[in-house]
């Protein structure tokens, strides 16, 4: 091709992208996804973006759905940490003290996890449902973060305890602003219009009385 065409396709081309319009990218934190995000962990007093990391690509605006997806998360990742804490086992089988205490914090893991089974119950299906067991959830929840507590408690050895610090410390830090986002639910309501009283009253089952025991 000579040179006077080749100028001509170039000239084409120059002109081409001047005239194109400009593809308008939308910034996210502008967005309704953003400010529900938003909305709900910026009632968390300490680190946020784990809450935001977590809920940002969750696919809804609905305060309640990103809420159960904050839960949903910490219980996925509290399964990872259980999964994690088998994986360990094995390089510290010739040390009796490291090996107990992995064993007694995967224990407590696992109780946590049962825990989240009794949280999913009480939350139920619908705002009301979750509104009326209000207390039975954070005691749940309250109860999951006591189980990590005791895990890293029982541990003395500092690179035992940097180890299994690091491999729970997603699942311990989500229950933590799961719970954060319970306990400050009245004020995420008020935030979304949400009028819902919530029972601060505890509905979980009772066991019987101990008469019941006795013929």
């Amino acid at each position: 091709m000579n040179t006077p065409i080749k100028l001509f396709f170039l000239f084409i081309f120059v002109a081409a992208t001047a005239t194109a319009k400009p593809v308008k990218r939308t910034n996210y934190l502008f967005t309704p996804h953003a400010k529900a995000v938003a909305g709900i962990c910026t009632v968390i007093p300490t680190d946020t973006s784990l809450c935001c990391k977590t809920l940002k690509h969750v696919p809804t605006n609905d305060p309640i759905e990103l809420i159960r997806a904050l839960v949903a998360a910490a219980e996925t990742s509290v399964k990872q940490s259980v999964t994690f804490l088998s994986g360990i086992k094995p390089k510290h089988m010739s040390d009796a003290t490291a090996t107990a205490v992995v064993n007694s914090c995967e224990k407590n893991l696992n109780y946590a996890l049962e825990d989240f089974a009794d949280f999913w119950k009480a939350t139920g299906k619908d705002v009301t449902t979750l509104a009326h067991n209000y207390f039975t959830c954070k005691k749940e929840l309250m109860s999951i973060m006591g189980y990590h507590s005791t895990c890293l408690d029982d541990i003395e050895d500092k690179i035992l305890l940097k180890e299994v610090g690091i491999g729970i410390g997603v699942g311990k830090n989500l229950t933590s602003d799961s719970f954060d986002v319970f306990n400050n639910l009245n004020t995420i309501f008020k935030t979304f219009g949400i009028k819902v009283k919530l029972n601060e009253e505890d509905t979980s089952p009772r066991p019987p009385p101990l008469s019941d025991y006795y013929y």
